[in-house]
Order: structure tokens, then C-alpha cells, then sequence
């Protein structure tokens, strides 16, 4: 009787929002699931929305606002407030990324893995391509996190450009968003975690979808230092490709 209760759930289908596939075919589409994922943090399609970031570190803390403008993987980054970053910019376009600030002759090339504030880095405020900026190495479609089944997905950087060597992300079964995220050096040692709340909601394709709401990321060995970054006023919309013309943020 008991197997023939497992030969019954794994024939079960199970659609996955926005593709026709079974649960018993997700092996085979697993990029797919990354993508769904990617979705509700940015990816893709023209988005603005604004982040509020409150980091404690070593028991100080600071706050930054920044406005956020993206489309088709490349992001502007204008920050707002406090009154001494404001008028600052990032700039990520294929993967590169320019920081620019009033008084500067010159963009100046940073990396996505540089510390912006707190526990996070210039990468985390950008739309995410997890879908493309990583292979999958690993993937178990039977993981769990706080009591609900996930995928649980090993990531490798597929270049040096990204934000992290190595991921490991649990995407919700039900909801199919990133839940948990651990992130490690090219050693191997795990230095920071992220959780993730989809409390916003857009619509795309005329569907509803959950967006990011807020993301708490977590200094691996110094417990106390946390960084919350809050996402709000997400709005769709065109971006024009001027946006991220680099010559164009210098005048």
C-alpha cells in the first residue's frame, strides 16, 4: 500500500505557475525554477522600485535609501539619503558595474562583491540572475526550510564577475521564491546568510506575482551584525537603454 501511495504522488501534477510541466519533470527543468525565482527579485523585465537598508554592524548602526532602476539584467542605483551619499550612482551593465558621484571626473569600475553597507554588497541591490550568472552543481527536490518543501539548489559562479563564488538557495515548492540563501567563498567557507520575505506583489503577463519585500542578510560568524534591506514603491515601467548609458551619467 505504501508504495503504491509514493507511485501516486510522484504521477501527480503539479503545475508550476507560467509552465506546463509536471512535479515528477522538475529535475529536467530546473533552470526554469531558478528563473520563476529570479522573477521576484527583479529579473528581467523594466522595474523601479526603492530600498531602505538598516545595517547593524559591530554594534553601530547605519541607514541608506536607494532608488533602483532595472531592466534586462542591467540596474541603476541612485541613492537618496543619508544627505552626504546623496547624488551618488551605481551602474551595472553585462555584468560590469561603475560607481559615479558628484565631484568625480571619471566612473570609477567597482566589483559587485564590494561591501556597500553592512553585511551587504553592491551585487545584493541589484536585480538578480541567479538563472544565469550561475550553473547548478547540485539540486535536491526534497530539502526543507522552517517546515516547508523546497528545492535546494548548489550554485556555482559561472564567471568572476558575480557577487559570490558559491550559493546555496532554497526556493519555495508552493510559491516557487527564494527563501534562505547561503553564501560562500571560492574556500568554501560560509560568510554571510540572506532570508527573503515577498510580502509586494506586480503583475506580469497579466498574472500576479510575489516580489520581494524584505531581505535579512546575517554575518556567519559575528551573529549580531545584520543588515535589513526593505523593498517598496515597485513599480513596472520602461526603462529607457539611456538610463544605463555610462557617458550620459557623467554629464
Amino acid at each position: 500500500m505504501e508504495y503504491i501511495l509514493k507511485i501516486i504522488l510522484l504521477c501527480s501534477v503539479f503545475i508550476i505557475p507560467g509552465l506546463n510541466i509536471s512535479y515528477a519533470e522538475t529535475t529536467k527543468n530546473q533552470d526554469e525554477i531558478l528563473k520563476l525565482a529570479d522573477l521576484s527579485r527583479g529579473s528581467g523585465t523594466g522595474l523601479e522600485w526603492t530600498i531602505k537598508i538598516e545595517s547593524i554592524e559591530g554594534g553601530k548602526e547605519q541607514k541608506n535609501t536607494l532608488k533602483l532602476k532595472t531592466s534586462n539584467f542591467n540596474s541603476l542605483v541612485e541613492f537618496l539619503s543619508p544627505a552626504k551619499v546623496k547624488g551618488r550612482k551605481l551602474l551595472m551593465r553585462d555584468r560590469n558595474m561603475w560607481f559615479v558621484k558628484p565631484g568625480l571626473s571619471k566612473p570609477v569600475p567597482i566589483s559587485p562583491r564590494q561591501k556597500l553597507l553592512g553585511g551587504a554588497s553592491n551585487g545584493d541591490i541589484a536585480s538578480t540572475n541567479y538563472a544565469g550568472d550561475y550553473a547548478i552543481t547540485k539540486f535536491n527536490e526534497d530539502a526543507d526550510y522552517n517546515n516547508h518543501p523546497c528545492f535546494l539548489f548548489d550554485l556555482k559562479a559561472n564567471n568572476k564577475k558575480v557577487t559570490y563564488d558559491r550559493i546555496r538557495y532554497w526556493v519555495s515548492k508552493e510559491k516557487f521564491v527564494g527563501v534562505k540563501a547561503e553564501f560562500y567563498t571560492i574556500s568554501g567557507k560560509l560568510f554571510k546568510t540572506a532570508t527573503f520575505e515577498y510580502n509586494n506583489r506586480i503583475k506580469l503577463k497579466n498574472e500576479s506575482r510575489l516580489f520581494i519585500s524584505i531581505m535579512i542578510i546575517t554575518n556567519a560568524v559575528f551573529k549580531n551584525d545584520i543588515t535589513t534591506m526593505h523593498y517598496s514603491k515597485i513599480k513596472i515601467k520602461k526603462i529607457p537603454n539611456s538610463t544605463f548609458n555610462l557617458n550620459l551619467l557623467m554629464k
